[in-house]
């Protein structure tokens, strides 16, 4: 099953931005949701397979308007509400 994260093949949308200007983080909160996320793996909170899926179940819309961060960040935010350890997001 093809889910949006999933696009290798597909036609129609655009060029790939490929410039990298070297900075793994362009905002400070992008840094903090990396170690937020490094911590919760490291405690056990969530493994990495849950980690990876839950950006792979975002909505699509959600997904491609997302930045690669903030994809993290509703990565993070699902699984600690699922896992009741979080009560809203």
């Amino acid at each position: 099953m093809s889910r949006i994260n999933d696009v290798g093949g597909m036609h129609g949308f655009g060029p790939i931005e490929t410039r990298d200007d070297g900075a793994p983080f362009h905002h400070e909160w992008e840094a903090r949701v990396f170690a937020i996320n490094r911590l919760m793996l490291e405690r056990g909170a969530y493994t990495l397979d849950e980690f990876r899926y839950a950006i792979e179940r975002m909505d699509p819309q959600e997904y491609l308007g997302a930045s690669y961060y903030e994809r993290w960040l509703h990565a993070i935010e699902t699984l600690l509400h699922e896992k009741d350890a979080i009560d809203e997001l």
